[in-house]
């Protein structure tokens, strides 16, 4: 089951794709632990997809993400991870706790 994220489908459609894309372009990203755990889920099967190198799978990184963050993820993101058969992205449980409502807080970043 997926989870809600106390979201509608819509609103968490574009949260994901908004945290594709910054952990995309920026290459780390801070967010919570269950965001972050989500997060992993998703990246790993773009990235695997994206090691095909097949137009096909290209299209598919489009219509999950924005066309940048997609095109850097295909031509230079996937091709370092060509040898390697899993585990792209590491969380780390950071220490800090966020003010408004003490939710844990967790680096996500490619290895």
């Amino acid at each position: 089951m997926k989870k809600k994220f106390h979201r509608k489908r819509d609103q968490r459609k574009a949260l994901f794709k908004i945290l594709l894309h910054n952990l995309v372009i920026n290459e780390r990203i801070t967010t919570t632990d269950e965001k972050a755990k989500y997060l992993k889920i998703l990246i790993e099967k773009l990235i695997s997809k994206a090691k095909k190198g097949e137009l096909s799978h290209l299209r598919y990184l489009l219509s999950k993400m924005t066309k940048k963050s997609a095109y850097k993820l295909f031509y230079e993101i996937a091709p370092k991870y060509k040898d390697r058969t899993g585990g792209y992205v590491r969380i780390i449980k950071l220490p800090l706790r966020r003010q408004k409502d003490n939710a844990k807080i967790s680096l996500i970043e490619f290895i």
